[in-house]
């Protein structure tokens, strides 16, 4: 397949970079004119900074220009009149740029069939569908940047050159001018007419050498300004997708993290392997190529066509615009501050500059300062609403502290490790929303100064954090971050979460937070019964859609709590009293009652098996089959009052497993001893103490009269 043809099924940035190799100097529509032609042609076989080669490049352009003419004249229909136009005023372009100049087409010619075939190359070398290793994409096109900028200094150093000798080639022939002008002031003679004759051609010889260098300065600097176009591309593409394909996705993970989620916050891959910090170099370097063009160009001006006039204050502006947005998102939160904060509760947070040992940046160490601000000030902050970074919510007290630089791990960071939340002001309540929906954000701001020349203000927002004042709000304030956590969308307006999600999703986090706090997830059968606590009965829960009020606003039915309540009372209690029953699968869990009994009531008298309360928020409940010849079948089952927090600090689940001789083999058939063994404590000798008191026993037992109640009953 022809190369063109292969350019053609480009996409996105790949496309956007063959397309920023073409321009005036060289249009792509004439290379789509052309494809084939352009592509038999030996341009590799002229080498452009060597003159003897200059016969074959013009050759090569007279050819060419011969296709155009060719081209044009063929177009006759009417909708090829624009058509005909352009290839006409290319031609014109062409001879004018390049008629004495045949060199530089080639070099034009041979640098965009390069970028094609290099970008070309790289994408097949990818493979079938496969993704190119991203470390290796990434130092592939930081590598290309690089060359090219340090071929951009040389471009900038050698115009300079000619520039000066531009200048100094005007310089003599005003000399000579002046000369000139002085003897034909002079009576005519044969002495005097010799040398204004000979005087007359040397001006003439000037003349069209300065008008030739004129038209060579005007080439560089169109060709100069196309490459730092190009540049510009490449940079501001590689700065996306590091902070696209990076930044964003490690930030995203940070987040998750808060419900978590395992997290590598590691963030040195980011700002070595991902090229972040040298990124900051490459762009600097081009920042100042092109302020110094600026400069140059401005001492002497040269008029470019009206479509490139505008393009150096266009160049200058973009490189400072990639600069700022490299420097502004480099600050960023490495570790978060807690997000349920607690007034006059200590917390600490740590910011990090990713560009820190480039730039001088810690020649000036800066000062970070933290403030606490409402969902609408972050929201403000973030759009960037003159005034809104000195807005706050409330006083955090120890809120600054002074970024310092390792110098062995080349990181600029600043724990601020002291600080308390003084005071808050909360917003008014939106319809029935309550404190501990109420989200706020950590503002961390200050200034960077890169090489003592250019200042920044830098700043970053924390993750949303819930404020309370009372230990009881810690549940409700966990639900408002776990949702905004696990269901916060990319690219969201802060700091809006779906009012809906599907049951699916829920799950996964529900399932997270047994994995992350009790080391073991929730069954299948767990889920399915979590699920029909919230939707009863369904076929297939999937695609079910739970609301925020549905998870934690509104009591379950019958119930005088929420879902999230009865579940993180329940998580609680596994977490800090049974997590090694659960860990160990002795714990059946989110069960329902019915269900228990029905399996129950098929296994031998003895059986037990253990299940969270649905009825009371943190309980743990035995269950147990018993013979009872006064119910069908000879068996009931007993629900023996759920076990809850302050039961199980003052005798453990397997203690008490222990003590009830009714309770033989946890369903189905494991025997109590090998279940449970390794959960009793050991016996201890209740013989006198010294100081004459004997230290009683605590054991369960079940009231004599419950042994002979019906079915079901609950003790």
């Amino acid at each position: 397949m022809a190369l063109w043809a292969k350019v053609q099924q480009l996409t996105g940035d790949p496309m956007r970079t063959v397309q920023a190799a073409y321009g005036v100097h060289f249009p792509i529509e004439v290379r789509h004119f052309f494809a084939h032609w352009i592509e038999q042609q030996p341009w590799t076989d002229v080498d452009e900074d060597n003159l003897d080669h200059e016969q074959k490049a013009m050759t090569l352009r007279d050819l060419l220009l011969q296709q155009m003419e060719d081209k044009a004249t063929e177009l006759i229909a009417e909708e090829d009149f624009l058509t005909k136009l352009k290839l006409q005023e290319t031609m014109q372009q062409f001879r004018e740029i390049y008629g004495n100049h045949p060199m530089n087409l080639v070099r034009v010619i041979k640098h965009c069939l390069q970028t094609e075939s290099r970008i070309v190359q790289r994408l097949e070398q990818s493979g079938e569908g496969q993704q190119m290793n991203p470390h290796q994409q990434l130092l592939e096109q930081f590598d290309f940047l690089n060359k090219r900028t340090l071929e951009t200094e040389k471009y900038l150093r050698q115009s300079q050159h000619k520039q000066e000798s531009w200048v100094m080639q005007s310089q003599e022939l005003a000399r000579a001018t002046a000369q000139l002008n002085q003897l034909m002031n002079q009576p005519d003679g044969q002495m005097y007419t010799e040398a204004k004759q000979s005087l007359m051609q040397e001006k003439d010889r000037m003349d069209r050498e300065l008008s030739d260098a004129a038209h060579m300065l005007r080439y560089d600097r169109m060709s100069l300004l196309q490459k730092y176009e190009e540049t510009c591309n490449g940079l501001q593409a590689l700065l996306n997708i590091i902070l696209i394909n990076h930044l964003t996705p490690w930030q995203q993970q940070q987040q998750w993290a808060g419900n978590g989620s395992p997290f590598d916050g590691n963030l040195d891959t980011l700002q070595h392997w991902c090229v972040f910090d040298s990124l900051a170099d490459l762009v600097w370097r081009n920042f100042q190529q092109i302020s110094q063009a600026s400069s140059l160009y401005s001492h002497l001006p040269i008029e470019l066509p009206p479509e490139q006039q505008d393009r150096l204050p266009l160049l200058i502006k973009r490189i400072g615009e990639i600069l700022e947005r490299l420097v502004t998102s480099s600050f960023v939160l490495e570790k978060q501050p807690s997000q349920v904060l607690k007034k006059k509760a200590r917390f600490t947070a740590t910011v990090r500059c990713l560009i820190g040992s480039r730039l001088n940046l810690q020649m000036t160490l800066p000062q970070v300062t933290a403030s606490i601000v409402s969902e609408d000030q972050a929201r403000r902050i973030f759009n960037g609403e003159p005034g809104s970074k000195i807005l706050t919510s409330g006083v955090i007290l120890n809120n600054t502290g002074t970024m310092e630089y390792h110098q062995a791990s080349c990181q600029l960071s600043a724990t601020l490790r002291t600080m308390m939340l003084d005071s808050i002001r909360r917003a008014e309540k939106k319809g029935n929303e309550t404190v501990t929906e109420e989200k706020f954000s950590i503002f961390f701001q200050t200034e960077l100064t890169i090489n003592s020349q250019r200042t920044y203000s830098v700043w970053t927002l924390s993750l949303p954090v819930v404020v309370t004042v009372h230990g009881n709000q810690d549940c409700n304030a966990q639900a408002t971050v776990l949702w905004d956590n696990a269901f916060a969308e990319s690219n969201r307006i802060l700091f809006q979460v779906p009012e809906k999600v599907t049951w699916q999703k829920l799950s996964q986090t529900l399932n997270t937070q047994f994995v992350v706090h009790c080391s073991l997830g929730l069954s299948p059968d767990n889920l399915i019964y979590l699920a029909y606590k919230l939707f009863g009965a369904a076929d297939d829960y999937h695609m079910q859609v739970i609301s925020w009020a549905q998870f934690n606003r509104e009591p379950l039915p019958g119930r005088s709590f929420t879902f999230w309540e009865w579940f993180h009372s329940i998580l609680k209690l596994t977490k800090d009293w049974t997590q090694g029953p659960w860990k160990d699968r002795l714990i059946l869990g989110f069960i329902s009652k019915q269900r228990a009994e029905d399996w129950l009531l098929k296994s031998q008298i003895g059986s037990f098996l253990l299940r969270f309360s649905d009825s009371e928020l943190g309980g743990i409940s035995i269950s147990y089959v018993k013979e009872d010849r006064s119910q069908p079948g000879g068996r009931a089952v007993t629900h023996v009052s759920p076990f809850t927090d302050k039961d199980l600090r003052i005798r453990g689940l397997g203690d008490r497993v222990k003590d009830l001789d009714e309770l033989v083999c946890l369903y189905p058939d494991i025997p109590k001893e090998k279940a449970f063994q390794k959960f009793w404590t050991a016996s201890v000798d209740n013989g006198c103490y010294s100081n004459g008191y004997v230290k009683p026993d605590l054991t369960t037992t079940i009231p004599r009269r419950a042994l002979h109640r019906s079915s079901s009953s609950h003790v």
